[in-house]
């Protein structure tokens, strides 16, 4: 009797906390590339939240006190393969984190692409992305942004989606819906974490690349999402972490982003670690795994102080 009384007042406790609003991204009936199907979005039993078959995509923003903040926001894409998305371990924990620093967060849920209700595979992810920076800017007085200070950060298959965003900026993957759509999709700055970068054999992360594009894809479409391959000068500052020991995602993945980058005259910062393996998140996991955390929170603020000399 005494551990149901606990159990009730636990629940109870917990049923009184605020719990934090995922804000669509879409109308319902005006979702891009989607048709309707008997999906339902799951999230398996595991040790961390990880969000399968995702039908409704959206953001859960994370904001600093007003006190605090620094006018700089991130979009958090988190990982997961493009079967799913690690929304607790590469998502809220993440903007947790850039909160701590005066920075405002957004989680993205975006769609798998070989969701049933999803036309077009590769459309899918790019879309939820392209549609969630533009969001962010559009009510950036309201979250207490400098628009002109809106980046992107990405984790495994989410760094292929974030690098995605900062390198296909000139294409909109959707028809414009409404006003939300007349702001840059174009992020100010990238941050990729162990990312997919190519969807070339040998180099690519076989299950991300069969997902996104799936098991025949055309050469144009590999040479299109390879994104290595669509650098220009005009790509956004880049910060770039990977493990040498990543058994997943080999790190030829950021090093020829890394040498696309420089070769194109683009700030970039990379750092390769002997040891972490993949899916780290934020490096305090575990003993062999980078803690990253302070190497970015510097990058980040000497890229702001640059942001705010660009004016």
């Amino acid at each position: 009797m005494y551990k149901l009384v606990n159990i009730l007042l636990l629940l109870f406790y917990f049923g009184l906390m605020p719990a934090q609003h995922t804000t669509p991204l879409w109308k319902k009936n005006a979702i891009p590339n989607f048709q309707k199907s008997k999906g339902k979005e799951t999230i398996p039993p595991r040790d961390i939240i990880f969000i399968k078959n995702i039908q409704q995509p959206g953001i859960e923003a994370f904001l600093p006190s007003k006190q605090s903040a620094n006018g700089m926001a991130v979009l958090i894409c988190p990982g997961g393969g493009y079967s799913g998305v690690s929304y607790d371990w590469e998502g809220t924990d993440v903007a947790k984190w850039l909160n701590s620093k005066g920075i405002a967060a957004f989680v993205l849920k975006y769609r798998m692409p070989q969701a049933e209700s999803v036309l077009t595979s590769y459309k899918a992810p790019i879309q939820d992305a392209q549609r969630a920076i533009r969001y962010i800017r559009y009510h950036a007085q309201e979250f207490n942004l400098d628009k002109n200070k809106i980046g992107v950060i990405g984790f495994s298959a989410g760094g292929h989606l974030a690098s995605t965003l900062g390198t296909h900026y000139k294409k909109a993957y959707y028809n414009a819906k409404d006003d939300i759509d007349k702001e840059k999709i174009r992020p100010d700055f990238m941050m990729l974490i162990y990312p997919v970068i190519s969807m070339k054999k040998g180099i690519t992360h076989y299950g991300s690349r069969k997902n996104l594009l799936g098991e025949t894809p055309s050469e144009e479409l590999i040479t299109a999402f390879s994104n290595e391959l669509q650098v220009t000068e005009n790509t956004p500052p880049t910060f770039i972490l990977h493990a040498g020991d990543d058994p997943a995602v080999p790190i030829e993945n950021s090093i020829k982003m890394y040498q696309a980058l420089v070769k194109n005259k683009v700030k970039t910062t990379m750092h390769i670690y002997p040891t972490g393996g993949h899916g780290f998140g934020l490096g305090i996991s575990r003993k062999d795994a980078p803690d990253w955390a302070n190497l970015a929170t510097t990058w980040l603020n000497t890229l702001n102080n640059h942001l705010l000399e660009s004016k």
